[in-house]
């Protein structure tokens, strides 16, 4: 559990208004030129440089959002396709390269894309995991072609424990998905502050041998469901058979349900849910 100075610390950059931080275009990194994407770079002060993949749908905007953000095994042009995939569907996707570097079993899955000058990699509930997000969102709501009001979250991993958290500490975005992330007995305690509609997907064979954790468990997702429903809270939840942590990098079927299942949650009026 965090101790209190920590989670005043994470309240306090959930609850600030960023403005925009700086951005600028950039050269595709080494290895992206084939990628069909623009590339652009956020100087957040006493942070680092982000690194973002944007993929624009065709036709005229402004378009519904979603702001990718990795697992530990790091940035990858695995999420820049699916930033790409995304925007085939008509959802703006935009691929953050929101830590640097990369590690664990999860790192045989994907293909790094280099961002060194963004920070070092931190816990999800941390200050600065949580401060880079609410740099990301100002940063994103500022571009062109943004849907402002439409603008979602999406996270793998350790990415889908940061998104949780920003959920369960701001309403300023219209939905989040969390995509085989970990739950921890402190997030389900703070369900009751939670605005934002939730779409969990998760591989019903998830363990620790290709990426996963003790929190990333199938079973304390399904857990994390339940108490969300107990407190009414909107949720939708899949649960992918026999798919493992990274099963969504390897597996096609299971990579084009979940862009088809994140269009249609955003797409959803809240009004519906």
């Amino acid at each position: 559990m965090m101790s209190f100075a920590v989670r005043l610390a994470v309240l306090l950059f959930a609850s600030t208004s960023f403005a925009a931080p700086e951005t600028a275009r950039i050269e595709p990194p080494a290895g992206t030129a084939d990628m069909a994407v623009s590339w652009m770079q956020v100087r957040v002060p006493d942070l680092g440089v982000l690194v973002l993949a944007i993929a624009r749908p065709s036709g005229e905007g402004p378009f519904p959002t979603v702001i990718i953000l990795h697992g530990t095994h790091g940035f990858a042009r695995e999420y820049v396709q699916l930033a790409r995939a995304l925007a085939e569907q008509g959802v703006l996707g935009v691929a953050a390269c929101w830590f640097s570097g990369g590690r664990g079993a999860g790192l045989r899955f994907v293909t790094p894309v280099h961002c060194s000058e963004a920070p070092a990699i931190s816990l999800a509930a941390s200050p600065t995991a949580q401060k880079t997000v609410s740099a990301l969102v100002a940063a994103v709501r500022s571009l062109p072609d943004v849907e402002r009001n439409s603008l979602a979250l999406f996270g793998h991993s350790v990415g889908g424990g940061t998104v949780l958290n920003y959920a369960l500490d701001t309403g300023d975005i219209r939905a989040a998905v969390i995509e085989s992330a970990g739950y921890t007995d402190e997030q389900v305690a703070r369900i009751a502050r939670l605005k934002v509609p939730l779409l969990i997907l998760h591989g019903a064979g998830d363990t620790s041998a290709d990426g996963g954790s003790p929190f990333q468990t199938p079973q304390k997702a399904r857990s994390f469901e339940a108490a969300l429903r107990a407190a009414s809270k909107p949720v939708e939840a899949v649960y992918y058979e026999n798919a493992g942590h990274n099963t969504i990098f390897t597996e096609p079927k299971q990579f084009d349900d979940a862009v088809r299942r994140i269009v249609s949650f955003i797409a959803q009026p809240p009004e519906t849910r």
